[in-house]
């Protein structure tokens, strides 16, 4: 894989213009709906290359089968849309990873080729796919449609926009909660309703003012969805395509004096913070009646984790925070929060 300096070396005779859009709201907000509805006006009245990614249809078994391996899959996919955004941008077939996840990869291939893509040309036993001219000509957009109920769930976004210098925006459908439970209690594959509440209480929605990667954000009111796209919304996605994401050079002693600062500043609110998100989650696995012989495992696995965040706030935010600085102390609580459900999930689905 080309590094992301070799790519925009190769940008830079005639950049395409590139945007990932994350479209977040709870489940059941009407974000599937809402995705085709805006996919099908932009190629139609803008003439661009629309991508649509749900992340239910690319790994929905996994996800109800193994829980606990939410986080991982997530992770997973966003590699997978790497390799597709490096054969965009350079203008060659798109490979495999040779670490994948057999069902998963088979499911975002076939993603790709229901929206024309990749051909289905028989490259594929060579684990290559050659790109359709609808991904290589003209404005490309790939909307994300997800939860995305933390925000270090979308970080992980901008981080892949940044790196590839495209553009980066967030829509958020917002929709009340007992609508979304009604909605999720006529689906064949229905959500647990607790699980959707649980969800709505750690909704995390984008804040432009506190998190400056989080200023082309807009929140859609999804009793005010329609057919067509307002020109608030147009006008987002024009401005993400128009400026896109700046790939910041490291400049390591900057960072390493900005850290030291950032550490000494947070440590100990950042310690007192995580003792409280663990012993809720104590109360939360006790209520839901968790084995004694797994609370005692359990706790053992959090309070391993957030050793494991405070050390990496010591060292320079290296394996979990992943921000060059970090400047307030609900950024690290949500990456906390993210990591810790990814652990919690595992002990609770072994009640049922």
């Amino acid at each position: 894989m080309k590094s992301s300096k070799d790519v925009r070396g190769a940008r830079g005779e005639g950049p395409r213009k590139l945007g990932l859009c994350v479209l977040c709201g709870l489940p059941a907000a009407g974000k599937s709906t809402f995705a085709r509805a805006l996919g099908h006006q932009l190629r139609q009245e803008r003439g661009w290359a629309v991508g649509v990614v749900a992340y239910d249809d690319v790994m929905p078994d996994a996800f109800l089968e193994e829980p606990f391996q939410w986080k991982s899959l997530r992770q997973e996919l966003l590699k997978y849309l790497e390799y597709f955004l490096l054969a965009v941008i350079n203008g060659c077939q798109m490979s495999a990873p040779s670490n994948r996840t057999e069902a998963m990869w088979e499911r975002f291939i076939t993603c790709l080729k229901d929206q024309n893509f990749i051909s289905s040309a028989a490259l594929e036993a060579q684990s290559c796919y050659l790109l359709m001219k609808t991904a290589v000509s003209g404005p490309l957009f790939l909307i994300l449609d997800d939860n995305f109920y933390y925000q270090s769930m979308r970080y992980e976004v901008y981080q892949l926009a940044r790196k590839y210098s495209t553009g980066f925006c967030q829509l958020f459908l917002d929709c009340p909660l007992e609508t979304c439970l009604q909605r999720n209690g006529g689906r064949p594959r229905a959500l647990p309703a607790e699980t959707l509440r649980l969800m709505g209480r750690k909704l995390e929605e984008p804040n432009p003012e506190k998190n400056a990667w989080e200023h082309n954000s807009l929140t859609v009111q999804s009793s005010a969805c329609s057919s067509e796209a307002s020109p608030e919304l147009i006008d987002l996605l024009l401005t993400a395509l128009e400026n896109p994401v700046k790939y910041v050079e490291d400049n390591t002693e900057q960072k390493e004096t900005d850290r030291i600062i950032c550490s000494t500043n947070i440590l100990h609110q950042a310690d007192r913070a995580l003792r409280r998100v663990v012993s809720q989650t104590m109360r939360e696995a006790k209520d839901e009646q968790v084995l004694p012989s797994n609370l005692k495992l359990l706790a053992e696995e959090l309070n391993k984790l957030k050793a494991e965040f405070l050390e990496d706030l010591r060292q320079g935010n290296k394996k979990y925070l992943c921000f060059q600085q970090t400047i307030d102390i609900s950024d690290v609580t949500s990456f906390f929060q993210y990591e810790k459900d990814g652990i919690v999930q595992k002990y609770f689905s072994k009640q049922h």
